[in-house]
């Protein structure tokens, strides 16, 4: 489990957000990066503590990456807009992103970067280690569960694309070559981490054509339907279409052997 700090307005619509997005298993608000101890939502109010309203918000790393939550979180705030989120204004609404992995920080300042490329203003997301953060009230706590028609400056829309949205990229997790080994076979093992190749004609799916989905057998990424499969000369199923692989193609005449970049460990 890992843990990322967001800054993005009002703290009440944003920990609601980011907590139903799958993978984020904890969310708490409070106040983050001041220059006060323990302060009171009124002192951030009224008294230039110099704390933002902030969504601690813990997360699994094999689910959702950072890299997600990030562009999810670019979704619900305006990355241009300094101290002023909707229709909040003050220091302790600006935009921020506080880590505590310092591994995280080239992550969050490259994402910015490539965020910058849409916008001709400066984006103005303050990027920070987390220097301290208090919590916030108990009745701010999960707020909009307790008052669900409270103020939000977050929209339906974007509560409902939280809560359906999947990371590609832990979609098809790969696994370690220690759990490869307790479930593939051995010639699965070999071909699949080794780059061995099966003995021509002897696998169990070159004469098969049972309606299906193909998968790579290391993360369970769908490869191809066995609508596309077609008989041929090669040893080894054969299709002329792949569903997640658009560039690598295998031609009628000119067969191809493809490896998913994720399942191959030898390289």
């Amino acid at each position: 489990m890992k843990t990322i700090y967001f800054a993005g307005g009002c703290f009440w619509g944003m920990e609601k957000y980011l907590s139903l997005i799958p993978g984020v298993a904890a969310t708490a608000v409070g106040y983050a990066n001041g220059r006060t101890e323990d302060p009171s939502y009124e002192e951030v109010c009224y008294n230039d503590t110099g704390h933002a309203e902030t969504v601690k918000t813990e997360y699994d790393p094999a689910i959702t990456s950072l890299t997600f939550l990030l562009e999810l979180f670019y979704d619900v705030i305006d990355p241009t807009s300094l101290n002023c989120q909707g229709g909040d204004i003050g220091t302790q609404y600006r935009t921020g992103v506080y880590y505590v992995d310092e591994a995280d920080r080239d992550i969050i300042l490259g994402s910015i970067a490539l965020l910058q490329e849409s916008f001709d203003k400066p984006v103005v997301i303050e990027v920070a280690s987390l220097k301290n953060f208090y919590s916030a009230e108990e009745y701010h706590q999960k707020y909009l569960d307790k008052m669900p028609g409270g103020y939000c400056h977050i929209g339906a829309t974007q509560f409902a694309k939280a809560r359906g949205a999947v990371d590609e990229a832990t979609r098809y997790r790969s696994k370690s070559k220690d759990e490869l080994r307790h479930t593939l076979s051995e010639l699965q093992f070999e071909v699949t981490q080794n780059g061995a190749t099966e003995p021509p004609y002897h696998n169990a799916y070159c004469n098969l054509f049972q309606a299906g989905i193909y998968v790579d057998v290391t993360t369970g990424e769908p490869l191809f339907v066995s609508t596309d499969k077609f008989m041929s000369v090669s040893p080894t199923p054969t299709t002329d279409s792949f569903t997640s692989l658009d560039t690598h193609r295998a031609a009628r005449l000119s067969p191809v052997e493809i490896m998913l970049s994720q399942a191959d460990q030898s390289r």
